[in-house]
């Protein structure tokens, strides 16, 4: 059995798998036979053994099909391309699906998460600290998701810098969809897209939290931007702080409840931050590999402007939009539609650059 295929199908049997996966660490690669009879050796229980040798073949065989698919990769917990400071979580998964430059995994990784739902304010300084810290060398991790997540991407991008993606499903089923064209840009600018799950599942909410701990896990810190008190940043910062890394929090107005999450973790011990540099400070305190901002380091901010064929330009959404202020509650009464679906389409066209918050509405940012 080839090493690919085992692996697959030991994703694809239930129970408890790291334990036992664990006993193997020390062991050198090319000792190991990667059969069924390799499992309860290891303490896989008789019936997970019987599930492991009975998988759904068509499942596996379109698995395996997209791992020879060009630059997709299997980073197993026993590779030495799988990082440390993942490998040594409690919930460490067992396998990464990569597309994109592996060797990434292992570069020093600032997180920078925040709310779907941002400001203007969060978009500036979401930006702005992305492009900074992405010039001084740290690679910008996040979750591909609409908002601060995406803004953190684009900002790493817009300063040469490398970015890497942790995704709430499989890497064949890329979610958001509206991320197709920015996931793209990661992959062309040697950056990375991860995933735990098998490339054909599909985005669940329950996927959405359990990622978060591998976008901390692989990263020195975790930086928030604009959360409210039940956002998900705030389970990445939890986790950061159970797997022991550094949190920072971006304070905001006062009176934003975007911002509420973000003043309860500086609250609670989180690291205030006002500029790149504090951040770049802490983490060189214990270590000596961030190239400090200086006037030659700092970049100047790009902004972050949606390319020409791009097709949400295309949506009837946008042609609402002009260069006068316009109000969420106008376009939904013109284009009919309820304001939450509206306000989705203008987070997304804003999230890409058509659009800009000001005061009054929303108008075209070109």
């Amino acid at each position: 059995m080839e090493r690919d295929e085992w692996w697959l199908r030991l994703l694809m049997i239930s129970g408890q798998k790291l334990p036992y996966i664990r006993r193997l660490r020390n062991v050198e690669p090319s000792q190991l036979v990667f059969n069924e009879r390799l499992l309860p050796l290891l303490g896989f229980s008789r019936e997970q053994t019987e599930a492991f040798s009975q998988v759904d073949k068509f499942q596996l065989t379109r698995n395996l099909r997209w791992l020879e698919g060009e630059d997709c990769h299997l980073v197993t917990y026993l590779d030495p391309e799988y990082p440390d400071l993942l490998r040594n979580i409690s919930s460490a998964p067992l396998v990464l699906f990569v597309r994109g430059e592996r060797s990434n995994l292992t570069k020093p990784q600032l997180a920078i998460v925040g709310s779907r739902h941002y400001s203007r304010y969060g978009q500036v300084w979401a930006s702005y600290f992305s492009q900074q810290l992405a010039a001084s060398g740290m690679v910008i991790t996040s979750g591909l998701a609409v908002g601060i997540d995406g803004i953190s991407h684009q900002g790493a991008l817009a300063a040469g810098g490398i970015t890497i993606a942790v995704l709430g499903s499989g890497l064949a089923r890329l979610h958001p969809r509206g991320h197709l064209g920015l996931a793209q840009k990661i992959l062309e600018n040697q950056g990375t897209l991860v995933s735990e799950f098998l490339p054909f599942e599909s985005p669940r909410a329950e996927y959405f939290p359990r990622r978060n701990r591998i976008i901390s896990g692989l990263s020195l810190g975790v930086l928030v931007i604009e959360a409210g008190l039940r956002s998900g940043s705030l389970i990445t910062a939890k986790y950061a702080l159970e797997q022991g890394r550094e949190v920072f929090a971006i304070p905001g107005p006062l009176d934003s409840r975007n911002s509420e999450g973000t003043h309860s973790l500086i609250q609670q011990g989180a690291l205030l931050v006002a500029q790149p540099e504090d951040i770049i400070e802490n983490l060189n305190s214990s270590l000596c590999w961030i190239a400090p901002l200086s006037s030659e380091t700092l970049v100047e901010p790009v902004p972050l402007l949606l390319s020409s064929d791009c097709p949400l330009v295309d949506s009837p959404l946008y042609s609402h939009v002009n260069h006068q202020p316009v109000s969420v509650d106008l376009i939904a009464e013109k284009m009919s539609l309820p304001v939450t679906e509206v306000m989705i389409q203008l987070l997304e066209l804003e999230l890409s650059g058509a659009v800009q918050v000001v005061q009054g509405g929303y108008i075209r940012a070109r």
